[in-house]
């Protein structure tokens, strides 16, 4: 299946992209999504280990299924960011009216 992904502060301006696409197969998951985002653009591996994956507007840990219309964010970790708990990271919607 085909995966759009928003991509937000320092991971777009290394894809730079707003947004990028990649193939996953079905039943995947965001730890599966992590990996072939890492190889498919080397130049973010080294930040997805800290980052935040949304899911839908929610953030979602590494067990999440990804379905075919998901909407997924890559949320890497901002000033301040790398203090945060797993699941605490900034305000989806916020980010979102931004980018609109």
């Amino acid at each position: 299946m085909e995966i759009r992904i928003r991509l937000f502060a320092i991971a777009r301006e290394r894809a730079k992209s707003a947004s990028i696409t990649i193939e996953l197969a079905s039943g995947a998951r965001v730890a599966d999504l992590r990996l072939e985002l890492a190889r498919t653009v080397p130049e973010l591996a080294p930040l997805i280990p800290g980052s935040f994956v949304a899911v839908d507007e929610e953030y979602a840990d590494d067990s999440v299924l990804i379905q075919e219309d998901s909407e997924i964010a890559l949320i890497p970790p901002v000033s301040g960011g790398l203090g945060q708990a797993k699941g605490e990271g900034p305000d989806l919607k916020e980010e979102k009216r931004e980018e609109g």
